[in-house]
């Protein structure tokens, strides 16, 4: 009985030890998923960006102002 329990115990802390693991990764894998965002983010920005300004441009000198 004392050790069914002592093996009870032990696959308990275990499994506590791989679900803290688990959650370490998960976390590095949400910050590489963010970082990928940011940097397509600025890339885009950086490229339509100066197209956007070049039509609100336009648009400023067509009005007269």
């Amino acid at each position: 009985m004392l050790q069914d329990l002592l093996l009870r115990t032990r696959e308990m802390v275990v499994r506590a030890l791989r679900h803290d693991d688990e959650d370490g990764q998960g976390m590095v894998e949400y910050a590489l998923i963010l970082v990928l965002i940011a940097v397509v983010v600025i890339v885009v920005l950086t490229t339509v960006g100066k197209q956007v300004n070049n039509v609100f441009s336009n648009i400023s000198h067509g009005l007269g102002t």
